[in-house]
């Protein structure tokens, strides 16, 4: 379906005083200066569209700032931050559909379905990414390997195109931009709906169960083991400890609760049995980012780390607890503000997905080049991933590894240096990275671990959605300006 833009507002009086906002992405180790605007509507964003056109300003999508890097910051670009945008259009608790707008955030619909007996079925570790964010980065949960990446979800979008065309796509209509557009980070129009299946849950709560590996290669065998059957699984990973206890970790897994266990479902799914505590250890959680950052050096992350493991050891063999779904989901949002612990630099995540034959091996190599620069990274996770058929996805049949490291003035140009060999080293393997967590990445180097089919199919569909190249971010012009340059309009 293609829709005509009505008569079009006049976007200066949506633009006002020129305000210029410097807006960070979200690990806070880079920043942009933009002007920011919140359009409230389809109408407001084609009249921001058509005042970038003629006054040749590009446009940077923005939904809820989680990209760790720079996917939703543009320098000097009209930033459009699109949390305004935030309606629940439709809800089916019979079905389980929900069509929302891009601003909606994953928060606003898990207290909207987990009611009616849903949830849904990916999610990110925060709860404050929006639906376009999460349709624009292909975000992935802890049950990737099971049901996908978040693109897998989604039954149709609408998407307007920078010339003010708006175009519903599916897997049958205008099957090349559905699946371009989902990962494809923002680059060929805005999300304005978005269609989406949830699951059906018969238990506010999922079981849990927690046990120690000794290794990567150790954790890798048990996720193979339990991954015919179980729901969720995710590897904490020990990233300081070397010698023979390099790589040792704790495995969560969880699973939904079959219809009839839970003998009080109703219970569960209120909103309060979701909500995640207000204090920690008896403290407000808003003031536990303070005593966090006494802990972000490599002494304290050692200390932390040894105490994480050997009280998972502690842990009785095949014991399973209860535990909120949302409490298991969103562990980031269990210290508000957890990241300001890492200022005055901030953090990075570098995350790697590599084809299974190869992941303990070079996972492996991954910590031990951190440890010998010494930059080892203070938080590992691990997750088990399946292919998918987005144009740019990131996934493999394989596992990925998500390293966190802090920023520091004096260390920042080792760090990039660390990550650019690592790079090698995971290209070398087979491996792919993604863009939601990226921020070192060259552009030789996206050209690399994307297939040049795919890659070359993408280019030429932002060609024919966006010829004046007006949807740009800090990201984009990193890895993709030679590929995006203007090649003049031509029809979508």
């Amino acid at each position: 379906m293609s829709v005509s833009a009505p008569a079009r507002l006049d976007a200066r009086t949506l633009l006002g005083p020129r305000h210029w906002a410097r807006v960070e992405g979200w690990g806070m180790a880079v920043s942009a200066l933009g002007h920011l605007v919140r359009p409230r509507d389809i109408d407001e964003l084609r009249a921001l569209f058509a005042f970038a056109r003629e006054t040749g300003t590009p446009v940077t999508l923005r939904g809820g700032g989680r990209s760790y890097g720079d996917a939703a910051i543009g320098q000097g670009c009209l930033i459009l931050d699109l949390t305004a945008m935030n309606r629940i259009l439709s809800w089916d608790p019979e079905t389980g559909i929900v069509d929302a707008e891009p601003g909606v955030t994953i928060e606003q619909l898990w207290k909207r379905i987990v009611p009616d007996g849903w949830w849904p079925a990916v999610v990110s570790g925060t709860m404050f990414t929006t639906m376009g964010g999460c349709a624009a980065m292909n975000i992935h949960g802890k049950n990737n390997y099971r049901v996908g990446p978040f693109g897998d979800q989604v039954l149709e979008f609408d998407l307007l195109l920078p010339n003010g065309e708006l175009l519903t796509c599916d897997r049958e209509r205008h099957a090349d931009l559905f699946h371009a557009a989902i990962g494809g980070f923002g680059m060929l129009g805005c999300f304005t709906r978005i269609r989406l299946r949830t699951k059906k849950v018969h238990s506010g709560n999922l079981a849990i169960e927690a046990f120690p590996t000794t290794s990567i290669p150790h954790m890798i065998e048990e996720f193979e083991d339990r991954v015919p059957d179980a729901d969720y699984l995710v590897g904490w990973i020990d990233c300081i400890a070397g010698g023979r206890s390099s790589g040792r970790g704790i495995v969560h897994r969880a699973d939904y609760l079959r219809e009839g266990v839970d003998p009080v479902p109703r219970e569960s799914l209120v909103l309060r049995a979701q909500e995640l505590p207000s204090k920690v250890f008896g403290l407000p959680k808003s003031l536990l980012w303070w005593p966090l950052g006494l802990f972000i050096n490599d002494t304290g992350m050692r200390a932390v780390n040894a105490a994480k493991f050997h009280a998972g050891r502690l842990l009785p063999v095949g014991a399973v607890y209860p535990q909120a779904h949302a409490a298991f989901a969103f562990l980031l949002d269990y210290v508000p503000n957890w990241k300001w612990a890492y200022k005055p630099g901030g953090l990075i995540q570098y995350q790697s997905f590599i084809p299974r034959a190869n992941a303990a091996r070079t996972f492996e190599t991954l910590l031990r080049m951190s440890r010998k620069a010494g930059l080892p990274a203070y938080l590992g996770v691990f997750k088990k991933h399946r292919p998918d058929p987005f144009l740019l996805t990131h996934a493999v049949d394989g596992y990925s590894l998500a390293l966190d490291y802090r920023v520091t003035a004096g260390n920042r140009e080792a760090l990039w240096r660390l990550c650019h060999r690592m790079d090698e080293v995971v290209l070398a393997a087979g491996g792919r990275f993604y863009f939601a967590k990226d921020l070192t990445l060259r552009s030789r180097t996206a050209a690399r671990f994307l297939p040049r089919e795919n890659l070359d199919t993408f280019v030429a569909l932002k060609h024919r959605c966006d010829p004046g190249n007006v949807l740009q971010t800090d990201l984009s012009r990193r890895l993709f300006a030679s590929h995006f340059a203007d090649t003049g309009q031509q029809d979508p």
